[in-house]
This record gives C-alpha cells, structure tokens and sequence, in this order.
C-alpha cells in the first residue's frame, strides 16, 4: 500500500552524504534556479510508526565542562556510583508502579470483559473492504492474516485468489508484513518482517515460483526497492538510525556492496523507485530539508549522481516521465509544495501546479500523462486530477466523511485507473477508483451496516489566543440527545508536521456507540493545513499549539458538546506534550487523561545528546544545551516541569518498557511527581470535598512505540 510520500511529506528525516573511494557520485545540474530542495517521494509501504517521526539523530559523546580554577574534577569511581544511584532508583520506582497497577487492574476487569467481547464483535462484522493490492499487469497481489495471495485481476473482486506462502510457511509465525516489493519481472519479492517488540525489520527475499524459495535473509532494514530483475537497494536502520544503502544481486555473481552512507545526525535516508522504474531515488531527509540522487535503473551499477545539493530549509521529491524530472519543492514564496517541470542539465524549468495557501499535500501519484494529488484543506479531503499534457486540473471533493486516504500500488504507471481507500475513526476502510478514460470517480457498493450510518460527522474552527482558526473534527451518534450530557474524548498530536491519527479503529466505532462524542483538534505543530501548520507550532512557537488546545476544548463545552467533567484527552507519544501542558495549565477543562508512550519531559531529553533521537529533534524543539532562551521557552510549557500542587485530572498512562524513543525514566519520573503534587492538594483542601485523582501507569513488557497488531491492541 502506497502511503511513503505521506509520511514523507509529514516530517521524516533522513540524509545523504557518503561516496565510496572508487564511485565518486556525479553532480547533475538539474536547475540553478531551485537552489533549495528535500525530502523525496510516494512510496508503496505500509510503515508501521503513525504517531512519531521515524529519523533519528546519532549518538555524540557527553559534552566537555571546563572546570574554575581549584574545582574538583568527579572521579571514575564517584561516577560509577552515581550511575548505580540512578538505575536503583529506576528499579525502584518500576517495581512501585508495578504493583500499584497489579492492585488496580482487577478493579477494572468485569468492564475489560464487556468491552473485549464488543470490540472482538465490530472486528468480526464484515464491512471491511480488505486489503489495498498490488497490480502488476493481468496479477494482482494482496497481504491478509500473514499470507501473500495471488490473483487475476477480473478474479480478485469475486474472491478468486491463490496462497503465494505465508509468514508461518517462512518460520515467522510472530512477524507481521510490513512492506512489499516485486521485481519488474514478478521472478522475486522482498518482503520486510517486523515484530511487535522492535523497530527494526528484517527484509526476507523469496525467488517465486510453485513452491517459493527462501534468497536471502537481511537484518535490520528500513526501506528498499528493486532497480533491476536481479537487483536490490536497501538501507538498513540501527540505533534508529538509517544513514546506509547498500546494493545486493541474486543471479550470476552475487555479492552486496555499500554505496552511500550519509554523514549528518539530522538527515535520515530512504530509497524510493520513480513510478515509469527509470530511476532509483536514494532520499536524504531531515525535518526541515533534503537532498536526492538518482541510480539509473538501466544502468543500476553506476554510482549515483546528485540532483540538487542540500539547502537548510528546503525540501523536495523527484518524479520522472518522457525524460523529463518532475520535482515538487518548497523552493520559493510561499513555502509550500510547488511541482516544478525541468530537463536534465539545463536551468530551464517550469511551475506546472502550487498548493493553495494552508492546503496539506497528503500523497501524489504519476502516471502516464497525468499526476494524482490528494490535498486537505480545513479537514476536508480532495483528489486534484493535473494533466501532464495540458496542465489543467480538475478538482474532486472527496465525501464529508472522509479523513485518512491509503493509495493503493500502482507498479505500472500506463494504468489507466487509480484506486484507493478512505477512512474516518468510525468509518471503516471503502474502496475508490478515479477513472481516466472515463473522467469520474467509482465508489465500491458495500453494504452499510446502521452503526455507521448513524454517525454525524461535524467539522468546526476555534478562535485562537492569536485569532488563528483552528480546525476540529467532530463524531458523535446521530440519535443522541442533550449532548452537553454525553462524554466526550478529544485528541490532539501537534508536532513534526504529521496528521493526527485519524484511522479507523474498532474501539472509536464501539464509542460512538455507546454514546460518546469525538472530537481530534487539528492544532499547530501539525500538518493538517501544510508546511507553514507545523512551522508555527515547532520551536519558539510550541505554546501556540497549546492556546490552540484549549480554545478547541472552550468551543466544544460553548458549542454543548459535553462539558469539562465528562470530558477526556487522549495523546500519544509527541502529542502526550501538548496533553500534558493543557493538564498543568487548565486541569479544569477535563476530568481525564489519557496518554500512550508519551514524551513528558521535554527538557531533560533534549539536554541528553547521548539520547538516539536528540540531535534530529533539535529542528521540532530547539537546542536548550547552546541556546538559553530555547531552555527557558521549553521549560515554560514542558509537562514534568510545570507540574504544581492543585486538582489534577485522573490520568492513564500506558508505556513500553523497551521503548527506544520515549526513555521510560522520564515517565516514571513524570508519573511520581504529579501523584506527589495531586496528593498535596488533596491533603491541603480535603475540608472542601476535594476528589483524588486516580493516576494510573501501566509498564508493558512487550509492545513498542509503534502500531500493533490487532490482538496486541486488543489486549491493551
């Protein structure tokens, strides 16, 4: 399923910068004009991270202190000892919260039962359209329940399809697929294999045939990509970290060689093949800019040559058609995403189609004489048709409903269709084609079930501290009354320029059910209205995502959507900052609190360059170790350090010991401070009735900062 370029285009980073001794890339002097470019394109993976940037910045050494005159320099020993200190006291406090969540749980469980058995009940109800597939001329594939299937195109809607193997065929019975790749000549696939447990994948290469034969296993691999029958790109993630491409053959002489490594902790790389195969694009990103070299797929032993030089601030992907190179760039006033048109080696280039002011590239997608972009203005999803030819665009305004899109695989650009998916949270999956030939769009017949049908879908905009209109979504039950009386849950992301996860999952379908209002608060930090969206809400401008908060929460309780004591909020990961801000600075506009692997403690995290991701991040949060006024603006909204004695709302927590991108002391830390200022109010006004909040931790074993599987989520 093609859903790269998304996520791309919502802030990955990634980097390029190593020449092998004897293949020295050449420069192509594409355009003079686009000095600045980045970030690269639509690629047919399914990845498995919705709630945070994948990059990672790299490991430096701890930072030398100079010492006044007479100062004692700490000895090795007294060092040692200070680490021992510290990691009993995080045993400490793990075992404490440990069992303070094995004295809780049973408390919950007759309502654990009840809602385990509706939500296995929704998954079980046959409105979902299945998987996105995979075209390759008369063959379609598709992945389902860890088997591969192969079928004809006129079979595959009839239910026609043969079992290529299955991951437990393979020895993986505990992997899940995470992305696909076919050779052009359909002889080999690559598939990488991920458990719940890991970031990290393994790519297993099968040669096709009646029975399927094991090629080759590769540990630890990001992205790759076929540039010829016989061979494979491949970039390999470490330490959350993925800075090397390396090539590997599987016919006549075998053998696998590096050929590029990026040198910069900021940028993170991918690789990416154009849609007509001519080229392979290794793409080297940060949060803020890139930088992209071509591998000539007919020639896909040549070194790669260089694009456009990297320029801090710009980013860009590149396409090709009739030899021709498409860039879409953020070059230029104003900074958001323009498709530039130029040939090879020469400055002349020319602007064929530049977003709409606040307009969100979701995704593109070439083909033979027209480019597909899905845009989002305001909430609202479209599908803008730009003829390659001509350059007229037609605009198609996607259903009401809509909120998340997933492309599917298109290998052959000549298709004269284009197929995808829509979604909402209570929406399942409905398939969609856009027909060339024909000029409309096709909406697959299913059979809607009253659960769905019932659903009102409400798009709002508050008023900011600044008068900047804020987008929010709203769900609840068509048949509910006195909705000022009904809880309501919000959810708010803001950060790294990614969406708000608006996906569809069974438990929000069981919400609006039972009465629930959604609510999702597309703040700044985001990406929901474009580049210029994440821009205000990044840095030295993260308390406008949080005035954004609270105006959306003010305006649901104004508008009746419930009011403050059946209100909660929901975050995960990045977004657990702009939560817990909120919980510091206006406990009294909800009653709980609901965060998944949050990132709390701000400050201190940034403060540690020995951290994977704290160098990369410095983009979103700014430098506190060289700048004093970025320390002091992180500190003025950071959750762990703002957390005061008054009426806290009850709050969830829910972490991942082996989670490799929110550090576990940090929460731990979090969660014991604001029980101990909670604690202290309660004790101070408990003659005025005062309630305790319940503040809850859950440490789980297993699980990552990633997406699951559907029994793991289940379970949680």
């Amino acid at each position: 399923c093609c859903v790269g370029l998304r996520h791309l285009l919502q802030g990955l980073s990634f980097g390029v910068k190593y020449y092998s001794k004897h293949n020295h890339p050449q420069t192509m002097c594409l355009y003079s004009k686009i000095k600045p470019p980045k970030c690269h394109i639509l690629d047919c993976s399914e990845t498995t991270c919705t709630h945070r940037t994948a990059p990672p910045g790299s490991i430096l050494p701890w930072r030398f202190f100079s010492c006044k005159k007479g100062a004692k320099v700490p000895s090795k020993r007294k060092q040692n000892t200070s680490i021992l200190t510290s990691d009993l006291l995080h045993k400490n406090l793990l075992k404490s919260e440990q069992e303070n969540w094995n004295d809780i749980a049973p408390i919950y469980k007759a309502m654990t039962k009840r809602i385990k058995e509706k939500l296995e009940e929704l998954h079980n109800m046959e409105f979902n359209s299945g998987s996105p597939r995979m075209r390759f001329g008369e063959n379609v594939y598709f992945e389902e329940n860890g088997c591969i299937f192969l079928s004809k195109a006129d079979d595959v809607d009839e239910g026609n399809a043969d079992i290529v193997f299955s991951i437990e065929d393979l020895g993986f019975s505990d992997a899940f697929i995470q992305r696909i790749r076919i050779s052009p000549d359909q002889r080999y696939m690559a598939i990488s294999l991920k458990s719940e447990n890991s970031e990290e994948a393994i790519c297993v290469i099968l040669k096709l045939g009646y029975i399927p034969v094991m090629e080759k296993v590769i540990p630890s691999v990001f992205s790759f990509e076929w540039a010829a029958n016989d061979v494979l790109y491949y970039t390999t993630q470490k330490n959350l970290k993925c800075q090397n491409v390396f090539m590997t053959t599987f016919t006549y002489q075998k053998h696998t060689k590096l050929v590029y490594t990026e040198q910069d902790a900021r940028f993170f790389v991918d690789i990416y093949c154009t849609k007509d195969r001519r080229f392979l694009t290794i793409n080297s990103n940060s949060k803020t800019t890139s930088e992209v070299w071509l591998v000539d797929c007919r020639q896909p032993f040549e070194s790669p040559a260089l694009v456009q030089a990297r320029t801090t601030g710009v980013i860009y992907h590149v396409e090709h058609r009739n030899d021709h190179l498409y860039i879409l760039t953020t070059h230029g006033e104003p900074a958001e995403y323009k498709a530039i048109l130029t040939d090879y080696c020469k400055e002349n280039w020319q602007l064929v189609y530049a977003l709409e002011k606040k307009t969100k590239l979701v995704d593109f997608e070439m083909f033979s004489n027209e480019c597909i972009m899905f845009l989002k203005n305001a909430g609202h999803l479209y599908l803008n048709v730009i003829s390659l030819v001509s350059h007229s665009v037609q605009s198609i305004k996607l259903p009401t409903w809509a909120c998340e899109f997933e492309l599917e695989s298109h290998p052959e650009h000549t298709s004269s269709t284009c197929y995808f998916q829509l979604s909402s949270p209570v929406h399942p999956p409905k398939r969609f084609a856009y027909s060339f030939k024909e000029n409309n769009l096709i909406e697959q017949a299913v059979q809607e079930v009253p659960i769905i049908t019932n659903c009102h879908t409400t798009r709002l905009l508050a008023k900011s501290k600044d008068e900047t209109l804020v987008p929010i979504t709203v769900f609840h039950n068509k048949n509910s009354k006195e909705l000022h009386r009904r809880p309501l849950l919000v959810h708010v992301y803001g950060a790294y320029g990614i969406d708000l996860n608006m996906s569809f999952k069974e438990e929000k379908l069981m919400l609006i059910e039972e009465g629930w209002i959604l609510a999702y608060c597309h703040v700044r930090g985001g990406g929901e209205q474009g580049l210029s969206w994440h821009r205000d809400g990044c840095q030295h401008n993260k308390l406008k995502g949080l005035h954004d908060l609270r105006a959306c929460i003010m305006l649901l309780h104004k508008l009746g959507f419930s009011q403050p004591k059946h209100t909660a909020l929901a975050a995960a990961s990045a977004g657990g900052v702009l939560a817990g801000a909120l919980c510091n600075t206006d406990p009294g506009l909800i009653r709980a609190m609901v965060l998944q692997a949050p990132f709390v403690d701000v400050l201190n995290t940034m403060m540690k360059t020995d951290l994977p991701l704290t160098i990369e991040e410095q983009e979103e949060w700014g430098n506190p170790l060289e700048d004093e006024r970025c320390m002091k603006y992180i500190k003025s909204y950071c959750p762990y350090q703002n957390i005061k004695p008054q009426c806290y709302p009850s709050v969830f927590i829910t972490v991942y010991e082996n989670d490799e991108r929110i550090p576990l002391t940090g929460v731990l830390k979090y969660v014991q401070k604001l029980r101990k200022a909670a604690l202290h109010h309660a004790s101070r006004t408990r003659e005025k009735g005062n309630w305790i909040p319940n503040i809850i931790l859950e440490v789980q074993a297993n699980g990552s900062h990633c997406d699951s599987s559907w029994e793991h989520s289940l379970n949680e």
